[in-house]
């Protein structure tokens, strides 16, 4: 039987949100390992002279525990 934790990463990108989520995983994976998933929880931007400036997800990520 696996054991499973989750953590609450927040992550941003300056492109899009898919790359704000890559950034989470990797910065993760840089510490903890056996990273099974992640499920991106929410979504916002920030705003600069009427276009987007930046992207920021704010994520869960699932690794198993040896």
């Amino acid at each position: 039987m696996a054991i499973l934790k989750v953590i609450e990463v927040l992550a941003n990108s300056s492109k899009s949100w898919e790359e704000a989520t890559q950034n989470a995983v990797e910065q993760a994976s840089k510490t903890v390992k056996n990273i099974r998933s992640v499920y991106v929880q929410e979504q916002s931007a920030t705003v600069k002279g009427g276009k987007v400036d930046d992207y920021r997800v704010n994520v869960k990520i699932t690794f198993e525990v040896s």
